[in-house]
């Protein structure tokens, strides 16, 4: 069954575990719609804002990116499983504002996010992301519970 409502899909993620049902959620919709699904994760660069640039933020900037890439490529493997037509997406800056501007620019559809991230080096907490989308996009966003960090 194709779907007019939603052509395009956008997943949030941080390739945490928690994420993973919000990532299902949007695999099955794309599925089910015949949308193409975009996997984006957001390179949080405003949190080295206050860090001089050096080796050492060259380093974790290069550790970021690699978790970005793995993120996506790990939703793209799964899309492929669902034959769901797929596309990577890296942004850099405030996550909040970049995935709604994303989402603008690309005429998304639909933005599905989780309400929890891990809490990791970057202090990536995608609750307040959600947050923030959800307060700003013109986009519709489904936002799903993940599994709680204390399961």
């Amino acid at each position: 069954m194709k779907s007019d409502l939603y052509k395009k899909i956008f997943i949030a993620t941080d390739g945490s575990e928690q994420n993973e049902k919000a990532v299902q959620h949007a695999l099955e919709l794309a599925k089910t719609c015949g949308a193409k699904l975009y996997a984006g994760y957001v390179v949080d660069t405003a949190a080295f804002a206050s860090i001089p640039m050096d080796a050492g933020w060259e380093m974790m900037y290069e550790l970021l990116e690699k978790e970005a890439n793995d993120s996506t490529a790990t939703v793209g493997d799964m899309a492929e499983k669902k034959s769901v037509p797929f596309e990577a997406v890296v942004l850099e800056g405030h996550p909040g504002p970049e995935i709604v501007k994303f989402a603008e620019e690309q005429e998304i559809d639909l933005i599905v996010m989780g309400t929890l991230g891990k809490r990791g080096l970057d202090h990536f907490l995608l609750g307040s992301v959600a947050e923030n989308v959800i307060r700003n996009s013109k986009v519709p966003v489904l936002v799903v519970r993940g599994k709680s960090a204390e399961k």
